[in-house]
């Protein structure tokens, strides 16, 4: 009777394909660690995409609150530092604030807030501040200005700079008005709404400017009384931090 051959033993360990494969993995993981180390993460702007992104599935503590239509292009939002993003996020908190301070006294027709690029501006349409021809401020117009006062030397506003612009329309004023020229008129009222500011209010001296520019720059054509109505204004500027009291 025939012997029979003993059975192979199967070959003991892991197949001979997992070495390749290992290989393999091995090779694209060290290729991975060698991009990771040629290239440079900009924590800034991965902070940055992180706070755009917040919110914006529901999941997040915070929504996405700066548009990139609403003040800056998103190429100049992907540039600003995160103190930057911070501070524009101030200023949008800020912005709601003034709303619906000014929405509760039946004031948001008569005071516009809106955020540029150079920082938050609140417009005073027409004769909210002043009476026609005049620069004496409204008594019943202080409330809106301590309010601001207050907010100007918060801890997140304390350093920034303020700009008081005074603008008229294009109508000259009436024979025997205080002030000869639109010119006259429109500095004189930056410069008392400054100056009240700073010796009613207490904010600090150095963080003003004002500016009269007369008729010469008009947010609509001089063409209508209500279009007129728009261009007399007295604009506060509240800067962002790149700006200083003098920038235009």
């Amino acid at each position: 009777m025939p012997r029979r051959k003993p059975a192979e033993e199967g070959k003991k360990g892991a197949p001979e394909w997992m070495t390749t494969y290992g290989d393999m993995v091995t090779l694209l993981l060290c290729f991975f660690v060698l991009l990771f180390a040629f290239s440079e993460i900009d924590v800034q702007k991965l902070d940055a995409f992180v706070q755009s992104f917040q919110g914006a599935v529901g999941v997040l503590e915070s929504g996405r609150t700066i548009e990139p239509s609403e003040l800056l292009s998103e190429a100049e939002i992907d540039d600003l530092t995160l103190q930057e993003l911070q501070e524009l996020e101030d200023f949008r908190k800020l912005q709601e604030r003034m709303e619906e301070f000014l929405e509760e006294r039946d004031m948001a027709s008569d005071v516009l807030v809106s955020l540029e690029t150079r920082g938050l501006i609140l417009r005073f349409q027409d004769n909210v501040l002043f009476d026609s021809g005049r620069a004496e401020i409204k008594p019943d117009s202080l409330e809106i200005l301590q309010f601001v006062g207050i907010v100007l030397q918060e801890p997140d506003f304390a350093e920034k700079f303020v700009r008081i612009e005074g603008h008229t329309d294009t109508d000259p004023l009436r024979p025997g008005a205080p002030y000869e020229t639109n010119w006259e008129l429109s500095v004189t009222r930056a410069a008392n709404v400054v100056r009240y500011m700073i010796e009613e209010l207490g904010v600090e001296a150095m963080r003003f400017s004002a500016s009269g520019y007369g008729e010469y720059h008009p947010v609509a054509p001089n063409d209508t009384l209500d279009n007129k109505a728009k261009n007399r204004r007295v604009d506060i500027v509240i800067l962002r931090s790149e700006f200083t009291a003098t920038s235009q």
